[in-house]
């Protein structure tokens, strides 16, 4: 899909965008994990061993787990939680077992919001923390900086990722080449460090120290936040560029920065109250603490963009209401905007910065969230493996159950952070998760009691022939192809005329990322002047009825716009007591249901040929 593009140019792109999140761990990870909420020692054995541990986390689960494996499960060149949940169901046999899947994918999004709302907020106030190493005095600044950087981030996402995108590349290059040298210095002067690359080392530790390594793991996952960010964002470049740009560079950069940490800590054990400002010379303190806040800003920007296109993705796939989804870009179609979506993070990020004050804090916060996805994505790539690439139970056992234990472990040290912070990812991806349930469950009440109000469309249309015709073409939107459209009833039993032609339009997102134009619209001659139309989007597409009615030239239909009209329903929900519906949840529901987005903005129809045409829905 990018393939137009170099491979050298996606190469750079995905350096700027995809690994900012991971490209900043470093600022926090081995701080937090000898100086955190689980303080240890400082010394040789734990150093080597924790050191080994960081390093062969991030092999096993970013490098095979995420690199290697789990971005070959692409959808038609889409990835994340919610494409990967698209394309097992398409593929899952059974009600119980799609139902299954669906939950895990559901959640898993769910996960991300939590997730998407810490990653700023932590990343940028440890950048703006290295102030502390410059002059303690500049202490009571970092939060106003923080908020300061937080905010201006927040306003300028209405511009478009573009505004700042030209700079992604060039600055996060830079980055990485900075903390490859900055930790190079250090083990050429200490070289003995290049030992913990030794498994023995890590192995050590965790069979000495059972109970101190179970605890540092929620400290050690730290250092691969944001390997999940390599398969949501490979959709926009593909998956050899990012797989180049992490083995040749990033992942290069990374290790030898926290094997600089660890050779600085041998030698100066002092130097872990800020192991990553410590390692730059004092005369470049100023200008690292810059960088690193342009790196975390990037890092931020890349999380928040994410947020919008999995509310995109949610919308289209019925998990989430019609909402205002505003393209920044003419060209590129990824670059969108959602104000609802940014102010929500926006709220809760200055939230997070305002009740945690430090990144310490923040950590205890930082992982459930992360670890959860991980081991939910594990799951999912099994079924990818056994359903789609048709690997024997034997095979795929031999890969997952591993995988799943060491996520089931990481998830396990991170929950006993739910005490002290971790309770807020968990609770916002429990309310996004009710959220998303909500809209789904009650998207099929809603429809079904539609169906049980319409009447069959044949015997609909054998019957009006007594009915007055107009001239002009009339469209009625309906969610369903079978009966007759709300609409069509009550605007014939008010106005008791039909147009000449009468088009039933249904909307359709398939399991697929995108359609092809020439697959997008179908159309059905019903007879009398009736036609059904369908038209098809992907679940990363925005929905253009005006551009689709263009392409049924090629089917022989022609639509003139000022010629045509357009009938919507608009449900009005009735919450009532019912054993599969909770009361509370069909309030939500029709709260969310009364601040949609309408179908004509949504849809892109020309508000001038609209007419909406209400009707009560008791559920």
């Amino acid at each position: 899909m990018k393939s137009r593009q170099p491979l050298s140019t996606l190469t750079l792109g995905a350096i700027g965008v995809v690994f900012g999140d991971i490209g900043t761990s470093p600022l926090y990870a081995l701080k937090e994990i000898f100086n955190g909420h689980h303080p240890l020692e400082v010394n040789q054995a734990n150093v080597l061993g924790l050191l080994s541990m960081v390093f062969w986390s991030i092999m096993v689960l970013v490098s095979i787990k995420y690199v290697i494996i789990i971005m070959r499960a692409d959808n038609r060149g889409e990835g994340g939680s919610l494409a990967l949940l698209a394309l097992v169901t398409e593929k899952a046999s059974g009600a119980g077992l799609k139902w299954m899947v669906t939950m895990l994918g559901i959640f898993a999004a769910a996960l991300f919001y939590g997730d998407s709302m810490i990653t700023p907020a932590i990343s940028v106030l440890s950048a703006v923390e290295g102030l502390e190493i410059i002059a303690p005095t500049l202490t009571p600044y970092v939060i106003p900086i923080t908020l300061t950087v937080l905010t201006a981030l927040f306003i300028i996402q209405k511009r478009g990722t573009g505004l700042v995108g030209m700079f992604f590349g060039p600055v996060m290059i830079l980055w990485f080449c900075v903390l490859g040298l900055l930790g190079l210095i250090q083990i050429i002067q200490h070289p003995s460090i290049l030992i913990a690359l030794n498994p023995y080392y890590a192995f050590h530790f965790i069979s000495n120290h059972p109970k101190l390594a179970f605890l540092a793991l929620s400290a050690v996952v730290l250092a691969v936040t944001g390997g999940e960010a390599l398969y949501t964002d490979m959709g926009h470049f593909g998956r050899l560029p990012i797989r180049l740009a992490w083995f040749a560079f990033v992942m290069p950069a990374l290790v030898l920065n926290y094997f600089g940490q660890g050779a600085l800590l041998l030698n100066d054990p002092s130097a872990i109250q800020n192991p990553f400002f410590l390692l730059a010379p004092d005369w470049a303190l100023m200008s690292m603490v810059g960088l690193a806040t342009m790196a975390t800003v990037i890092a931020s920007q890349a999380v928040i963009s994410g947020a919008f296109s999995v509310a995109r993705q949610a919308v289209q796939m019925g998990l989430l209401p019609r909402m205002l989804i505003i393209h920044t870009s003419g060209e590129e179609e990824g670059q969108i905007y959602v104000p609802f979506t940014n102010w929500t993070l926006f709220v809760a990020v200055i939230a997070l910065v305002v009740g945690f004050k430090t990144s310490s804090n923040l950590a205890a916060a930082y992982g459930i969230a992360v670890t959860g996805t991980m081991l939910i994505d594990t799951i999912l790539v099994s079924f990818v493996m056994v359903l789609m690439w048709r690997w024997r139970l034997f095979t795929t056992a031999l890969v997952i159950i591993p995988l799943f234990v060491i996520d089931v472990a990481f998830f396990s040290a991170n929950a006993l952070k739910i005490p002290d912070g971790g309770w807020f990812p968990l609770a916002v991806g429990a309310i996004s998760f009710i959220v998303l349930t909500t809209w789904l469950r009650g998207r099929k009440l809603v429809n079904a009691e539609m169906a049980k109000q319409s009447i069959p469309m044949d015997a609909f249309i054998q019957a009006i022939d007594e009915v007055h015709r107009v001239s002009g073409t009339s469209i009625f939107m309906t969610s369903s192809k079978d009966g007759v459209p709300s609409a069509m009833l009550h605007n014939l039993k008010h106005n008791q005329i039909l147009h000449e032609r009468v088009v039933l339009l249904t909307v359709q997102t398939t399991d697929t990322p995108t359609v092809k134009n020439e697959e997008r619209v179908a159309m059905q001659d019903l007879g009398k002047g009736f036609l059904r139309l369908v038209v098809r989007y992907g679940f990363m597409e925005n929905p253009d009825i005006p551009k689709a009615l263009q392409l049924c030239e090629k089917l022989g239909m022609h639509f003139d716009m000022m010629s045509t009209t357009f009938y919507l329903s608009r449900e009005t929900v009735v919450p009532v007591k019912q054993k599969n519906f909770m009361l509370w949840r069909a309030h939500i529901f029709k709260l969310m249901s009364k601040n949609a987005t309408s179908a004509t903005d949504f849809f892109r129809i020309p508000a001038n040929r609209v007419v909406e045409l209400g009707t009560q829905l008791v559920i």
